[in-house]
């Protein structure tokens, strides 16, 4: 059944598959990527069919499915270059469609219980593979010869930008704080008063003893909790990496609880992956072994669950290749320490997170993966009618020399002396822009 289904499907690349009876089978039109695959059962014959999304990963991660030739990167590059073709099998197309329809409900006692399944894996494991950091995000690149610490630090400054952070002494709700590198840099940056909440006791933990290292636990609190338990007014809001654990059925309610955090003049920075075409389901690997009850959104679905929020989107931005960029940068130090992280787990585990990684590098490079930054507030004057503010924000950061600070594990990176955060709103108008140096009202400095 496998083999000939592929028949079907593989139209571009070359991809020869020796399946579980011996029998060699070629695919495609002789153009890279080349890929040889070999089947080591029988039964993947047919159980392959049934769900391929789910069951090429289950083999690959199980060692029944091997690459003789190439790459597993190159098999999934050419099963994304022939995704569409997919849906010319009815079998495909109606598993397609059931899977469009379901939604994720997501308690807190099951969300606790799907973050713990993911971020409190050991810290060896994401010290191989992360920045020093410890951003577990899309970085940001504004060079291509940036590397992951650097880029991982513009995407801090970038997010900064968008937070407005024009005094110091703000609020700021972080909802999904992971390892407080984000809360930290933002209450160095700009005097910001932080609260992080996360689902993980690790990464709580490690928030925890960052915070008293770089003397800022006055500033910066971490607290085990969900978003949904988090009371009071919070001038400012920001979530990276963690809508995309809220659950399609809980969009609602999460835009809805962050109108209700929100100060009046506040304002929110939501940074997610999603989907740049119609709503989809996850891929079934990735929320059966890696995330589970996890979700993507399409901008439609945000967009209307925040209409019925009553916020307004003041900006959105699209990360297109920023993310596939990252992944690479992951998953080429993952394999580099493929040993080390083979002796923390086993070689299953390390086979289980390769075809994580390179399965979500695939999806931003060649499928419809994206990462999108809406900023949002309840009222649409309390920002400048331009963007010259975010710009001339991150111009002036840039131009700071930076000193080292302690990061998740003792070692150091990059931060800056308090007395050189931002302290008035002239701070915006390095570079010129939409800020004016003069006194007056912020009314008039946001026309400007």
């Amino acid at each position: 059944m496998f083999p000939a289904i592929l028949k079907t499907v593989i139209r571009t690349g070359s991809l020869r598959l020796i399946d579980g009876a011996g029998r060699i089978h070629g695919y495609g039109d002789a153009s890279p990527p080349y890929c040889t695959v070999r089947l080591r059962a029988r039964h993947l014959n047919y159980t392959l069919a049934l769900n391929p999304e789910l069951s090429i990963g289950e083999a690959y991660m199980n060692g029944l499915l091997t690459i003789e030739d190439g790459s597993l990167y190159d098999l999934l590059e050419i099963a994304a270059k022939n995704f569409q073709n997919f849906e010319r099998v009815p079998w495909f197309s109606l598993l397609s469609s059931v899977m469009r329809r379901l939604k994720q409900y997501n308690p807190i006692d099951r969300a606790r219980g799907n973050v713990a399944h993911h971020y409190d894996l050991s810290g060896q494991l994401y010290d191989l593979f992360l920045d020093k950091d410890r951003q577990y995000s899309c970085a940001y690149f504004l060079r291509a010869g940036d590397s992951l610490e650097t880029a991982q630090e513009n995407k801090k400054r970038h997010i900064a930008a968008k937070l407005f952070l024009d005094r110091p002494g703000l609020s700021l709700l972080d909802i999904g704080s992971g390892w407080g590198g984000l809360g930290l840099y933002l209450a160095e940056e700009a005097a910001v008063e932080v609260t992080g909440v996360t689902l993980s006791v690790e990464q709580h933990k490690v928030s925890e003893a960052r915070a008293a290292a770089a003397g800022l636990a006055d500033r910066v609190r971490f607290q085990l909790r969900d978003y949904r338990e988090v009371t009071g007014k919070y001038d400012r809001i920001v979530s990276v990496g963690m809508f995309e654990h809220v659950g399609k059925k809980n969009y609602n309610e999460f835009f809805t609880k962050l109108n209700g955090l929100l100060a009046e003049d506040g304002i929110a920075v939501l940074h997610a992956i999603g989907f740049a075409d119609a709503p989809a389901p996850i891929n079934p690997f990735i929320r059966k072994y890696i995330f589970p009850g996890a979700d993507l959104a399409s901008l439609s679905e945000v967009f209307a669950a925040v209409e019925r929020s009553g916020l307004n989107v003041t900006d959105v931005e699209i990360l297109r290749l920023h993310y596939a960029e990252t992944l690479r940068h992951w998953r080429e130090r993952f394999m580099a320490n493929w040993p080390r992280a083979a002796a923390v787990y086993d070689e299953r585990f390390c086979r289980m997170w390769e075809f994580y990684l390179v399965l979500c590098e695939i999806g931003f490079r060649f499928r419809s993966m994206m990462v999108f930054q809406v900023q949002l507030a309840k009222k649409p004057d309390v920002l400048p009618v331009t963007r010259d503010y975010m710009v001339n924000w991150e111009r002036a950061r840039r131009q700071v020399t930076r000193r080292p600070m302690r990061a998740s594990g003792g070692a150091h990176v990059a931060s800056r002396p308090r007395h050189q955060c931002l302290r008035s709103k002239a701070d915006f108008t390095a570079g010129g822009g939409s800020f004016t140096r003069s006194a007056g009202s912020l009314q008039q400095a946001r026309w400007s």
